[in-house]
Formats: structure tokens, sequence, C-alpha cells
């Protein structure tokens, strides 16, 4: 990295971080918009599913941030009827209990091919996904050095 390169990616993750310690919302809280769909239109084989948080990071923990680049997760609470965003479960408040499933989405940027990872947490292992998620969106703002971080709109 350029000298100018490494000064640019030091001031968007210090401003970042600085971001995440005022903001302190749960990743089971945030709505995206739009989805994403975890199938591949070009493949079946391109799906897989972790039981726990110690799983994946057994797995897929450690994997090549430039071939499995992270461009999207969602965190999805259980909902009373199928997938609709206005009729969650009431929280039981066992944070150990696995009854959401967080969807990490990613490219391999050599081969152009898109998967989706599934897998069952609970909000115990928050802190953990949010380390994790951290270093794969530090790993995706170097691609896009040295555009500055843009001021999100607030609602």
């Amino acid at each position: 990295m350029t000298q100018t390169t490494e000064m640019w990616y030091s001031l968007v993750i210090n401003n970042q971080e600085k971001e995440a310690e005022m903001t302190e919302q749960h990743l089971w809280e945030v709505e995206h918009p739009y989805y994403c769909s975890e199938d591949n239109y070009f493949s079946n084989d391109c799906t897989a599913s972790y039981k726990s948080w110690a799983e994946f990071l057994e797995n897929e923990g450690d994997s090549d941030p430039d071939i499995n680049l992270v461009f999207r997760w969602d965190w999805e609470s259980p909902r009373k009827e199928g997938n609709d965003p206005e009729s969650p479960i009431k929280w039981q408040g066992d944070e150990s209990y696995r009854d959401s499933r967080l969807v990490v989405f990613c490219v391999g940027q050599s081969k152009g091919f898109f998967r989706s990872v599934s897998v069952e947490v609970c909000r115990a292992d928050e802190p953990a996904i949010k380390e994790w998620l951290m270093s794969r969106f530090h790993h995706l703002l170097k691609l896009w050095t040295p555009l500055p971080l843009p001021t999100l709109p607030t609602e």
C-alpha cells in the first residue's frame, strides 16, 4: 500500500470505529434495504450451513478475504408468519438460545462465484460476530481506496 492509501485507510477505520461506538446498534436490530438471494442463478452448489458460530469459525473463519469477499450480511430473527418482518417472535431472554440465523454473502473475486453461508446464531454470539464482520468490512474498504467514507443519512 502507498503512504497515501495507508493514511486514508487509517482515517476511515478510525472514523468507522468511533461511529460504531456511538451507535451501538445490535446486529439483530438492523433491517438492510432490499434483499439478497441466497441462491446462485448459475450454480446449485453455492450455499453452506453451520449449526453454530463456533462451527463456522472453525471451517471458514480464517478464509482468505479476497477469495471470500464479504459484501453483505443479514441477521434473521425468528418470525411468526414465515419471514414477515412485522411479526417477530417475542424474545424469551435466553442469550444462548439459537433462535436466529446469520446469512453471510460472499463473492469469489477471481472466479466471479457468488455464495451464501447460513449460520445458526444466538445473541451471545454477537460480540464475536461483530469482530469477524469488522475485519471483513475493513478489507472491503481497502478496495474502495481512495474514496471517502460517505455520510449515512439519518432517518
